[in-house]
């Protein structure tokens, strides 16, 4: 095994490779689809999420947007360390395994970490924090498509349990720390004059709008009521 990192699990990668052979053809492609068929439905989940913010408060339309931003940011994050490790792919440098069911990687486009899987963890937690409800579809498809990388034979299994990891974190953080500034933005946005960026922000939800602004009125200091003028 040809590899800069301190972990070698090239007899794992051996192990997965060799039952992926074994496993039926139908199995096979279903698992090369969904290498890349998964990025397209966190897609839409990210879509789906963002509509339903629209009628949210601004908080949760703040976590909508953020996050496929964090995604994307996980996702240079993990390029980054990519470029600076240099981990040949296992489809080249693990001797003695099966052939890899899709074409292995050009020279220079490294192994660790595992894009596809920083992207998945990414997007399954920050999913998760904008519709917890999701987390039941979100969190195995991620592992999914992380397994689904070393099964075709382009990852080893640490380049995809630390590209989970790498995205789930970089997510984590970025939507926690901009959730509250974000709020504020959509705020903003929500209140603004051009009708698209109104349109985008969606209208919120007008009920607990009104609630508020009943309890500000509610707290607001009243005039004493006119007593007339005293004679002595």
């Amino acid at each position: 095994m040809e590899s800069n990192t301190p972990v070698d699990t090239s007899d794992l990668y051996r192990d997965i490779i060799g039952f992926a052979h074994d496993t039926p053809a139908w199995l096979q492609t279903l698992a090369e689809v969904w290498t890349e068929a998964g990025l397209l439905l966190f897609g839409v989940l990210f879509a789906a999420a963002w509509w339903r913010a629209r009628r949210g408060d601004p908080r949760a339309l703040a976590i909508s947007v953020l996050a496929p931003l964090a995604t994307a940011f996980a996702y240079v994050v993990s390029e980054l360390i990519k470029s600076a490790v240099d981990e040949e792919r296992p489809c080249r440098a693990v001797a003695g395994a099966a052939a890899a069911l899709v074409e292995c990687p050009e020279v220079g486009d490294w192994s660790f970490p595992s894009n596809h899987s920083t992207i998945a963890g990414a997007a399954a937690v920050a999913l998760v924090l904008a519709w917890r409800s999701l987390a039941w579809l979100t969190l195995p498809m991620a592992v999914l498509m992380a397994f689904s990388r070393v099964f075709v034979g382009v990852h080893y299994p640490h380049d995809v349990a630390i590209g989970l990891l790498l995205g789930a974190l970089v997510a984590f953080l970025v939507v926690r720390l901009g959730a509250r500034p974000g709020a504020r933005v959509a705020l903003a946005l929500r209140g603004s004059s051009t009708q698209a960026v109104r349109w985008f922000a969606g209208p919120g939800d007008r009920a607990a709008a009104g609630d508020a602004l009943a309890g500000h009125a509610s707290a607001a200091p009243q005039p004493a009521p006119y007593q007339g003028e005293r004679t002595h």
